[in-house]
């Protein structure tokens, strides 16, 4: 039974422990911000819509990793750490309430964008201030902290608080300038101070967040069809967008995650911490992208087929919502493919074909039926998951 003191303490995590129940619940909060991510470019399915949404994603995804980072090395299920997340939880909900209203502020209310941004810093503040307290002894860390302070957390702020102020494309490019000091800033800083004491918890971390993405992507196959009636059609291409997003999940739980893991294991001290920043921070973000990316597309393409009084069979997808099927593909391809380049593995060059083939099949996809498009993307998806698994295969008895 835990004191009074233990309950009101940060507690260490030890090499081996592996996700709790805590962090679990953690993510719910953040099933939904992706969902609204998918709203806000469906509601306007337009290249500076979907910009804004990928930087709404980015400034999401920070707030994540931040606390997977800490979930490392302090127990999210024991002492004051639980207390931190439930607060998170609370100041995020209220990140992704907002995130409808964050380019097209709405009457009536508090100010969208600027409550976004409010909370958006009480969360990277909150971060800073459990890692101190997590280790008050450690003067290397301290220092890591305010560097991070200066250059990754304080001067996007100030940039996200100007954009909050300004609407259309000056704030784009505002909070898009924030986005990009952020991530630099994150490198920057380097890895001193930063620690991974259990690979496997920090591997199955991420693995639950593309989890969220990919349920999420099958919510926006559902979300498409409601209202309308169940016909053979639109069960075909429900079926069809399920098939992608297994085809996803295969690459990435078979291939993509477990030669990771196996790579970061091994190694110690900074130079672990420098592995896991690249592969799960920074290029585990594209794979949520891509995946949110080609839910915009599926979720167009079962509304198109499943609203038979608007659009006809024959018709194909529009705009962005075109590339958006394909393309986001081809960004979590691209992504798988540059996590095994970092991991030192072999080129995957099925992957990087694949994912540049999706990229600019867009244009294809506004000259066919939606429903083929989607058809032949699951097709494709599938063989190139079947290609790469063979490569693979043949790699390692050579």
């Amino acid at each position: 039974m835990a004191t009074g003191s233990e309950r009101s303490r940060m507690i260490a995590a030890e090499d081996g422990h592996r996700v709790t129940p805590a962090e679990l619940f953690f993510d719910l909060v953040f099933v939904y911000a992706i969902t609204q991510v998918t709203a806000l470019m469906a509601a306007d399915a337009t290249p500076q819509r979907v910009l804004g949404a990928m930087i709404v994603l980015a400034l999401l995804w920070w707030c994540w990793c931040c606390f997977a980072w800490l979930g490392n090395v302090v127990r999210a299920d024991s002492g004051a750490l639980f207390a931190v997340l439930v607060a998170v939880m609370a100041v995020v909900l209220v990140v992704s309430l907002t995130v409808p209203e964050v380019f097209s502020d709405r009457s009536g209310g508090l100010p969208g964008p600027l409550v976004f941004v409010l909370c958006y810093g009480a969360v990277r503040l909150l971060h800073l201030v459990s890692y101190w307290i997590a280790h008050p002894g450690d003067l290397v860390l301290h220092a890591t902290l305010r560097r991070t302070a200066l250059l990754s957390v304080g001067p996007p702020f100030v940039l996200l608080l100007i954009g909050s102020a300004l609407t259309g494309r000056r704030q784009l490019l505002v909070w898009l300038g924030a986005v990009v000091i952020d991530y630099v800033g994150i490198f920057v800083t380097g890895a001193s101070g930063w620690r991974i004491t259990s690979p496997g918890h920090f591997a199955e971390r991420h693995g639950l967040i593309v989890i969220i993405a990919l349920g999420e992507s099958i919510v926006a196959i559902g979300v498409g069809v409601s209202g309308y009636p169940v016909t053979a059609v639109v069960l075909t291409a429900a079926v069809a967008g399920l098939l992608v997003v297994a085809g996803l999940w295969r690459l990435y739980f078979r291939q993509v995650s477990e030669a990771a893991e196996h790579r970061l294991a091994p190694l110690e001290g900074d130079a672990r911490t420098r592995l896991g920043r690249d592969v799960y921070t920074f290029l585990h973000l594209p794979l949520v992208a891509g995946v949110v990316l080609a839910a915009l597309g599926m979720k167009k393409t079962l509304h198109q087929v499943a609203d038979t009084k608007h659009y006809a069979l024959s018709e194909p997808l529009h705009g962005v919502a075109a590339w958006a099927l394909t393309g986001g593909v081809g960004v979590f391809l691209l992504g798988a493919a540059a996590i095994l380049l970092r991991t030192g593995g072999r080129r995957p060059d099925t992957l990087i074909a694949g994912g540049l083939g999706c990229l600019v099949a867009g244009a294809a996809v506004a000259l066919i039926p939606a429903l083929v498009a989607l058809g032949l993307l699951a097709a494709a998806v599938t063989a190139l998951v079947v290609l790469h698994a063979r490569a693979a295969r043949v790699d390692v008895t050579a």
